[in-house]
């Protein structure tokens, strides 16, 4: 895939493209006598939305209720920190003793596991310790600086989801250090889930928003979905994508969950071969599609790109193989592959 580094004229292309993609929505919502019903709420420690298109009212308001009771489940089944399913396998890990889970548990951590290897374990769900460590573990981030040695101890610990064993529901780990953290990977699934509520309850169309992780459900009368890609240095949009049935487009980014520190910038995620945030690359942004978990991808897949920065995500993207990405460094250097150009390109028109 060939490099493409934004100039000034191809950036001020870019924000123009916003303005654009609105005007579509708002075609595609008069050409037609169908209404778009929106839930919103706040789960994973995020704002989330389900917009439905078609339909009543009183359907919509069911099939949102349905939805958000599923997060709400995800959410404290998986938690990090606060009592939970997760955090009892970590206890149990902690204590070299198996723990009984489900087979939903199962499931997602040997589907994590998958993406972890075909990572080379750049995406890696094990290093809770460090996470920890940098005071993410928490609803409100404060200033941290940890001990180094504390850092290079849990990194030459290589925790891994390749140390896990299973037995039926029953996991035990060979590693102690091994503590799970779910907070990349778990949003994604749960678009999943949301969307397979969604298309047994025969909606015509809708969209999923979590954070920023969107998954798209039919089309909204004669257009696409338009969806904004945010600007990772503003409140403001970068440009826009249309997303058609069953696509997910998921960013990663420096700008919700982070701190600074002595001039630096200190995002969540964390580099399991140093034990250190990242901090050249604001954003990565992949869309997905087809398949029976185009959310679960673009969550998960994003975190590998973000961590290898300008310097090696195209050889990460064809290694995942994702072929529609666009990745903000920390200078404002804009890249993007040729197919993500072209999905920006075709969204004008």
């Amino acid at each position: 895939m060939d490099r493409v580094r934004l100039n000034r004229m191809l950036w001020r292309w870019l924000r123009m493209l916003p303005v654009i993609g609105l005007l579509a929505g708002l075609l595609a919502a008069c050409s037609s006598n169908e209404s778009t019903y929106q839930t919103t709420g706040h789960v994973f420690g995020t704002t989330v939305a389900v917009t439905i298109y078609g339909g009543s009212q009183q359907r919509a308001d069911l099939l949102s209720a349905q939805v958000l009771a599923e997060f709400d489940r995800l959410h404290h089944k998986y938690h990090a920190w606060e009592p939970s399913m997760l955090t009892g396998l970590n206890d149990a890990i902690a204590r070299g003793e198996p723990f009984v889970a489900d087979a939903e548990m199962v499931s997602l951590l040997k589907s994590a596991t998958q993406l972890s290897v075909r990572s080379g374990e750049l995406f890696n769900p094990t290093i809770g310790h460090l996470i920890r460590l940098w005071g993410f573990q928490s609803s409100a981030i404060e200033a941290q600086q940890p001990d180094e040695a504390e850092i290079r101890r849990w990194v030459a610990a290589h925790p891994s989801l390749t140390n896990l064993r299973y037995k039926g529901n029953t996991i035990s780990s060979v590693n102690r250090a091994v503590m799970i953290d779910l907070g990349g990977y778990a949003k994604g699934y749960a678009l999943d889930r949301a969307a397979a509520i969604l298309r047994e309850g025969h909606v015509k169309a809708a969209l999923i928003n979590i954070g920023g992780n969107v998954l798209a459900i039919g089309r909204p009368g004669n257009h696409a979905w338009q969806v904004g890609i945010r600007d990772p240095r503003s409140s403001g949009t970068l440009t826009s994508v249309a997303l058609n049935d069953n696509e997910a487009i998921g960013t990663s980014g420096d700008y919700e969950r982070y701190f600074m520190k002595d001039g630096k910038r200190r995002p969540h995620i964390i580099d399991p071969r140093t034990g250190y945030p990242i901090d050249l690359v604001a954003s990565v942004t992949i869309i997905t599609s087809g398949g029976s978990a185009p959310g679960l991808r673009s969550d998960g897949n994003s975190k590998p790109l973000f961590i290898t920065g300008a310097a090696g995500w195209e050889a990460m993207a064809g290694q995942l193989g994702l072929k529609e990405v666009l990745l903000v460094d920390s200078q404002r250097q804009v890249y993007l592959t040729p197919a993500m150009r072209q999905r920006i390109e075709s969204s004008r028109k």
